[in-house]
């Protein structure tokens, strides 16, 4: 599976862009796109007890600071499959610092909801998902980052124009 070929589109009139997924909402398995084998590859395992709040992906074309494309936390009706990529309205980003060996770099989350939502499809700004749910995802993400020894401290969190703007920023040109 070569995923070069999928461009996030990025809709600024409707807010809009495409997401891949690598690991579903509800799942402990850690999964990660390597595009040297052209494959999923699980990457990781959660403790019992502890689960992906959301689908975790990524949208595609795109190059973060820490070196990956950016990550998008996807609100959807139902989990989605590890591959498969979404036409999702972006929300707003959780703005955020990833520490590792004493190396501290930009790893912000994307939020975003699957376009074609039933249960979800009133919410146009991160703000719609509540304080404490969006508090939430960025506490599973420090407790997730502590677990491989890193740090992971939230600096803000913005809506939908900000989000846009970093991926207009990440966007890596063909």
């Amino acid at each position: 599976m070569n995923l070069s070929h999928i461009n996030h589109l990025l809709d600024d009139e409707r807010g809009t862009c495409r997401a891949v997924i690598e690991t579903p909402k509800g799942s402990r398995s850690k999964y990660t796109y390597d595009a040297a084998v052209r494959a999923f590859e699980l990457t990781g395992l959660l403790p019992a007890g502890m689960s992906f709040p959301l689908d975790f992906g990524f949208i595609p074309a795109t190059l973060a600071e820490d070196g990956d494309p950016l990550d998008v936390l996807v609100i959807g009706d139902e989990p989605s499959a590890v591959g498969c990529f979404v036409t999702v309205r972006i929300l707003g980003v959780i703005e955020a610092e990833q520490t590792e060996h004493g190396e501290t770099v930009r790893n912000d989350r994307l939020v975003a909801r699957v376009a074609k939502s039933i249960s979800y499809g009133h919410a146009a700004h991160i703000d719609d998902l509540g304080a404490l749910f969006v508090d939430h995802l960025g506490r599973f993400f420090v407790n997730y980052n502590a677990l491989k020894g890193k740090g992971f401290k939230v600096l803000r969190v913005a809506g939908p124009e900000r989000a846009a703007e970093l991926i207009r920023q990440a966007t890596v040109q063909p």
